[in-house]
């Protein structure tokens, strides 16, 4: 993290009072168009970097951050032994999995990984497999070193 930038609470979220139609033009339409390829991992290690910038300290700090930042309703589902499961709805994301552009979770994934790193001292990587049919985004969070 830059010296600039120390961590901030996540309760300053409160604070945040925006719609999301102009930040997921950025999103999906701007940042893929300008980062190419790479959009997708580009957005997850942004997602990574936003998680380092918070003061995350549980798993309801990730629900509400998830909730403030309009991404959804987070849900811890099933925890075992190396691996935690996660599921996000929301009208949110039924309107961005039925949006008319290619919509992704690379940037949630990514703080998602980033935010049960920092919780479980343990590193952790995250995938998203999206089901459209019932407007689900189930994120699967593997410690990959334990």
């Amino acid at each position: 993290m830059s010296k600039k930038h120390k961590a901030m609470s996540v309760s300053l979220l409160d604070e945040l009072h925006t719609s999301g139609a102009g930040y997921d033009v950025i999103r999906y339409i701007g940042l893929p168009e300008l980062l190419g390829t790479e959009s997708g991992t580009l957005l997850y290690f942004m997602g990574k970097n936003i998680a380092r910038k918070l003061e995350i300290q549980s798993i309801t700090d990730i629900i509400f951050a998830f909730d403030k930042l309009g991404w959804g309703k987070l849900e811890l589902v099933k925890e075992k032994k190396k691996e935690l499961i996660f599921h996000l709805m929301a009208d949110s994301v039924v309107y961005r999995l039925n949006a008319p552009f290619e919509t992704d979770f690379r940037l949630e994934a990514g703080f998602l990984a980033e935010a049960i790193q920092n919780i479980k001292q343990v590193p952790s990587e995250c995938t998203e497999e999206i089901h459209k049919k019932i407007h689900q985004v189930e994120f699967s969070v593997v410690y990959t070193d334990f």
